[in-house]
């Protein structure tokens, strides 16, 4: 190797970090920006006693913590590294066996579950949501799973990512009581605790008790642990089984599995994220009414909002001010997805939309 040829030293990991930390405000990944409280970094210390052991006992004491919250037997709860894990073993665990599957789909949505398709050549079928409520269109799914006579992985994220809106239970639910069990039925409910509306509820007891419907929740969201990596499957037990066939060894360590069931005793967590994020909303529904820009009603920690123009040259200009900002969605083009930070950064970043205004820019 000639000397040219030779790397530049990189800076260290924790130089990085800390300009990373530093830098723009990442307000584009639903993250919780207030971060973990007290209790749950005092139990990531702790564990650290224990981080020579694989996390076997600490899985149990978890999967038997979730089981009580939800109602249900210790054998309906599956881990994961996060409920996007979850989306990766519930591909295989409906096309292996089969020559071909189908996946139906909302657009717009959380798109990760068609990349874990992909190798198993499974056909996309993408249905636009509803307009204008943004909901899912259970009728137009439907028929989209009808027309073929291959099994079908439906997917529905409720409340819905990009769009933060919601799609009614009761005509979900009437879906899956009708359908064959060949179809399997995932519902991703990532941002379930931040839903009050009298329309919504979980399809956990749906999940225990059908062996054609599997409910996803994660720990990144509301508890603030997106870099703990801890998700879990609720499940009927045959389905749970075939789940954990294609789970990826033990699952969470051992310091995420303390942090999880920390998480679930401290009952100040989600009051706290809340109460954060109704005030954060409230920052942002005011600025984009007084500028009159359109939102989409969000029943989650983030806002998908109209920019008035080109939305990679907003992105461009957001993060040149401070501020990261969601990516573009093709199906909605004039739209941008802003996720609700801690007030004060909501207010700095409405500060900035205005300014924006006065640049006639938005």
């Amino acid at each position: 190797m000639s000397p040219k040829a030779i790397p530049a030293v990189r800076p260290s990991y924790q130089d990085r970090l800390t300009a990373a930390r530093e830098g723009p405000v990442r307000l584009t990944s639903n993250e919780n920006r207030m971060g973990l409280p007290q209790s749950v970094r005092k139990a990531i210390v702790e564990a650290f006693e224990d981080a020579n052991i694989y996390p076997d006992d600490s899985g149990v004491f978890l999967t038997e913590a979730l089981a009580d919250r939800h109602g249900i037997e210790f054998e309906g709860i599956v881990h994961g590294h996060g409920s996007t894990d979850l989306l990766r073993m519930a591909v295989p665990s409906l096309a292996v066996g089969h020559s071909r599957i189908r996946l139906v789909m909302a657009d717009p949505t959380f798109e990760q579950i068609a990349g874990y398709a992909e190798p198993y050549g499974v056909d996309l079928l993408h249905v636009p949501l509803e307009r204008p409520s943004w909901a899912h269109d259970i009728d137009a799914m439907r028929q989209a799973v009808d027309e073929g006579s291959d099994p079908a992985l439906v997917y529905i994220c409720n409340p819905n990512n990009p769009t933060g809106s919601l799609t009614p239970v009761p005509p979900l639910e009437e879906w899956i009581l009708e359908a064959p069990e060949s179809h399997l039925f995932v519902i991703d409910e990532a941002y379930f605790e931040y839903v009050d509306d009298p329309r919504y509820r979980s399809l956990d007891r749906l999940a225990w008790e059908r062996p054609n419907v599997v409910v996803l929740r994660t720990f990144s969201k509301i508890y603030a642990m997106a870099g703990l990596r801890v998700g879990y499957a609720v499940a009927h037990p045959h389905t749970a089984a075939r789940l954990k066939q294609f789970k990826s060894g033990r699952g969470p360590s051992h310091t995420s599995n303390m942090a999880a069931l920390t998480a679930l005793a401290d009952g100040q967590i989600i009051r706290r994220a809340l109460d954060a994020n109704r005030e954060s909303k409230g920052i942002v529904l005011e600025v984009l009414d007084e500028l009159g820009l359109g939102h989409i009603e969000s029943h989650t920690n983030f806002v998908m909002h109209d920019v008035h123009g080109d939305v990679p040259l907003y992105v461009e200009r957001m993060e040149e001010a401070g501020f990261l900002v969601g990516r573009p969605f093709p199906s909605v083009p004039s739209y941008n997805r802003v996720s609700l930070g801690t007030p004060a950064e909501m207010r700095s970043w409405a500060d900035t939309l205005r300014s924006f205004r006065e640049r006639g820019w938005v």
